[in-house]
């Protein structure tokens, strides 16, 4: 049976290696994975202890509407109980977004290199991609502008961005929010929205209040630690929410997903202590970089895209036989690098150890 033509041109996400793959194929007992930018510190307690009552009547189906969490939502971020679609992890809402304003005939605008189902879901429903390439790790904002034409519907802004981490700040936010036509939809996707440190952020929820065109995505897969319960949400005004609701599966979240994130939400003292114990790892990360003469981009997240003067993927290859997993830039659109979760001290010290002991002696090898 054949699929769509689009298919053809078309392959698989691919998922970062597995911890009990790389056990396996090398034969170590130990694995350090730093590739999906997942929560080295876990998720709040207060949902492990939840968990033997979240998995009582899994027989009968979750609710539709995702009321608590929904309610919880509302009244953290200050807007209407209509206003948030629930997704399983925001990708999904990305997808729904895709389902639900584009078709033949349409283009959507995007960041490049930047997360790959923008492209992925909007190819899938047949419209046209537009890329606009990052400029220093940053989205070209006025580039992207250049690029909305009439049969533009969609134009997607990761900030923080991923792979690189920047951050679009509050002022060019404006700037591009009231030059963009406000028939065109503008996602601002805020998957590492919790890791942001500068007070230079848009305050995107706010400004729902003035672009009845923005959607803003977050998730509890990263900073919340629930990345395995796959939840995350949109917020917008109710005209969108409500087409957005009509195209999405009815019970697409879990009734264990949708309690753990209502606790997780409630725990505000895990987010904090969490976010914090990265953010001072990751600076020692960033003084190692400098210290051994290694740029990176400027991250507003819980990773770091370190450039290298080898190919991402022979650092990739060398790390995994010491039994740390990495994300290659070769598979996110950025060859001579890779990207870094920000894990453990310990682990990250060692990894450390790891990248000077490797380029020392590609170092020497060349100079030789």
């Amino acid at each position: 049976m054949q699929g769509k033509e689009i298919f053809r041109s078309m392959t698989p996400y691919k998922p970062g290696k597995q911890i009990e793959d790389v056990k396996k194929e090398y034969g170590l007992d130990r694995i350090v994975k730093l590739a999906s930018n997942e929560n080295p510190f876990g998720y709040s307690n207060e949902v492990k202890k939840a968990i033997p009552q979240l998995i009582q009547n899994l027989e009968i189906y979750p609710d539709g509407y995702t009321t608590e969490l929904r309610n919880g939502l509302a009244n953290k971020l200050g807007v209407k109980k209509d206003q948030l679609v629930f997704g399983c992890g925001s990708d999904e809402v990305v997808d729904i977004i895709c389902r639900t304003y584009l078709e033949p005939g349409l283009n959507t605008i995007m960041a490049t290199p930047t997360f790959p189902q923008y492209q992925h879901n909007a190819l899938i429903q047949g419209a046209k991609i537009k890329e606009v390439p990052l400029i220093d790790g940053y989205h070209d904002l006025n580039g992207m502008l250049d690029e909305i034409d009439k049969d533009t519907k969609i134009v997607w802004l990761c900030t923080p961005n991923n792979p690189t981490g920047c951050l679009i700040s509050n002022d060019k936010f404006e700037q591009f929010m009231k030059k963009c036509p406000s028939d065109v939809l503008v996602v601002i996707d805020e998957a590492y929205f919790e890791y942001i440190e500068t007070s230079d952020s848009p305050d995107t929820i706010q400004a729902l209040n003035d672009y009845p065109n923005l959607i803003v995505l977050r998730t509890f897969s990263k900073a919340y630690g629930l990345a395995g319960l796959r939840i995350g949400y949109g917020v917008a005004n109710e005209e969108i929410t409500s087409l957005l609701n009509i195209t999405r599966g009815p019970f697409n979240t879990t009734s264990v997903a949708q309690g753990s994130a209502l606790i997780a939400l409630k725990d505000e003292t895990f987010l904090q202590e969490s976010v914090s114990k990265n953010i001072e790892i990751k600076h020692r990360f960033i003084e190692f970089l400098d210290k051994i003469g290694l740029t990176y981009y400027d991250s507003q997240t819980n990773f770091v895209f370190v450039n290298l003067p080898i190919s991402g993927d022979e650092m990739f290859q060398h790390l995994l036989t010491k039994g740390f997993i990495v994300r290659s830039g070769e598979a996110l659109g950025h060859p001579n690098g890779v990207r870094i979760t920000i894990g453990h001290l310990q682990d990250m010290e060692e990894l450390q150890g790891l990248i000077a002991e490797y380029l020392a002696v590609h170092k020497e090898e060349n100079t030789n």
